[in-house]
């Protein structure tokens, strides 16, 4: 059995540049978020700025957005379950 050969997709400084700044941005707005009284909708913008984030993290710099679908779906189903996992976990807590 003879390896293929993996192609490796060179990302330009510049795109790296302007996810780092992105992310940079979303980290303030993170912070900014803590600053305001929104009751239980800061948690959910935290979260969703969060969520963004690790998106971002993953699909530039761990290389998912250039990986082929199959590990793609994986990869979505893998935090799925995770996410289910944490949510009955909360309403486990919630309910005791």
């Amino acid at each position: 059995m003879t390896a293929q050969p993996h192609e490796h997709n060179i990302i330009s400084f510049r795109k790296l540049a302007a996810v780092w700044a992105t992310l940079l941005v979303l980290t303030a707005a993170t912070i900014a978020v803590t600053r305001f009284d929104l009751g239980g909708l800061k948690v959910i913008g935290a979260l969703t700025i969060a969520c963004t984030k690790a998106g971002l993290v993953i699909a530039f710099f761990m290389h998912m957005k250039y990986e082929n679908r199959l590990l793609q779906i994986l990869l979505f189903v893998a935090v799925v379950t995770l996410a289910i996992f944490i949510g009955l976990t909360f309403f486990d807590v919630l309910y005791r």
